[in-house]
């Protein structure tokens, strides 16, 4: 086969894996006798620590599998037209991209041939010719496979910017279900033995200021959002875990799509891209705003509200906190206004030590008015809808008009009808 058709190939069937971002990779740069960076600005979806874009080569090492995961269109029973590159020819595609200026890095995934170690092996032989023979300084996302040895999971991390290993569904009743092959504490005692790694090489590293030698841009890893009757409530205590367990620096959320020839345990229709949205809100919360998993949904509710954002939600559900006077509240109660983020937080705090903030002020800094001033006290505001319940509320902040185009919306082109 030739290479431009493998690469169609690869290229196509790496489109599912959502956990490539690059964000939290240090500088790395190639200097004289080497080529590359993961510092440069690129035309890709990926992203440096400071916001800036970087291109990835986002490939398949192979589409062939030994597993048979329902939801994945690589499983071993899906009838796909099938291709395998050779390491050499991976390494010469990346070179020659970065080249061209089409790429600053690369993200490898594979099926699992063979075994999981004889796939590892293939993996770290692309980033280790990279490295050694060409001194490719740019970004290397490797996909660890969890059943491979620790050898050869520590030799990746030698010469990956990031390692990922995707647990795909919150629950081993969930695999147990859609891919029996998967083991879910397999897979997060491999996740365990790597953070053990990253925090060994950054203590080292760190006297030294230089780059750490493992890993440098920490771990990731992927669920499938809507391929079970797991719910938002599932999802997001599993990803408090990994967060505080194995300390993942993302865990990335994709909604279920129907893939050609689909097994019959799956959902015939696509998850609402509304619901992998407010996730993403919700996973935000948890790691910068100081929420825990368990405040964001409730018993009697275990999915998060899709017509308005998770922080809104709980901020409706208790408001026996509100109104919040932003001129004396602490950080955290600051954190919790529905409308302020972590960066209004800051100038807040910053500006009331000269001043007391006002209206207009917040309204200087950008701050959605709509959705706070229910829920703030300013030295010329005090809010007069607390007489109002929680749906009247919710239509004053959301109006129901909007909140339907939204969920319209966000279906729509789930379904590919926009």
């Amino acid at each position: 086969m030739e290479i431009a058709q493998k690469l169609a190939i690869l290229a196509d069937a790496a489109k599912y894996d959502a956990s490539c971002s690059s964000s939290g990779a240090k500088g790395r740069k190639g200097g004289k006798k080497g080529i590359g960076s993961t510092e440069g600005s690129g035309i890709c979806h990926s992203y440096t620590p400071d916001g800036r874009c970087v291109s990835l080569l986002k490939i398949l090492l192979t589409n062939y599998c030994i597993y048979d995961c329902q939801y994945c269109i690589n499983r071993r029973s899906s009838d796909v037209r099938r291709a395998r590159f050779k390491v050499r020819e991976v390494v010469d595609l990346t070179l020659d991209f970065y080249r061209r200026n089409y790429i600053e890095g690369l993200f490898l995934s594979s099926g699992i041939i063979q075994t999981p170690d004889y796939t590892m092996e293939a993996l770290i032989a692309v980033a280790r010719t990279l490295r050694q023979e060409h001194g490719f300084a740019g970004y290397i996302h490797l996909k660890a496979i969890p059943d491979a040895s620790p050898e050869l999971l520590d030799e990746a991390g030698r010469w990956a910017d990031r390692l990922s290993l995707n647990v795909e569904l919150p629950t081993q009743e969930n695999l147990d279900r859609l891919a029996p092959e998967k083991k879910l504490v397999q897979i997060t005692s491999a996740m365990g033995r790597m953070a053990d790694r990253i925090d060994e090489a950054r203590q080292v590293a760190e006297p030294r200021r230089r780059l750490p030698v493992f890993a440098p841009a920490g771990q990731s890893t992927q669920m499938i959002v809507g391929a079970t009757e797991a719910t938002d409530a599932t999802i997001l205590s599993t990803a408090s875990a990994l967060y505080n367990g194995p300390r993942l620096k993302r865990v990335y959320y994709s909604g279920f799509s129907p893939i050609p020839d689909a097994a019959a345990g799956l959902p015939p229709i696509a998850t609402p891209l509304v619901r992998e949205h407010r996730l993403y809100q919700a996973d935000w919360l948890m790691r910068f705003y100081g929420f825990g998993a368990e405040e964001l949904t409730t018993p009697d509710a275990p999915n998060l509200d899709l017509t308005v954002d998770p922080k809104v939600s709980w901020a409706l559900r208790h408001r026996e906190r509100f109104p919040v006077d932003v001129n004396r509240a602490s950080r955290e109660d600051l954190l919790r206004i529905p409308g302020l983020g972590a960066r209004n937080v800051k100038r807040i705090l910053a500006a009331r030590r000269w001043t007391r903030i006002r209206t207009d002020d917040l309204r200087r800094l950008g701050v959605p008015l709509r959705r706070a001033l229910p829920f703030i006290v300013t030295d010329d505001h005090r809010p007069t809808l607390l007489g109002l319940d929680a749906v009247d509320l919710r239509d004053r902040i959301a109006p129901r008009r909007a909140q339907i185009d939204l969920f319209e919306t966000a279906t729509a082109a789930t379904h590919g009808e926009l």
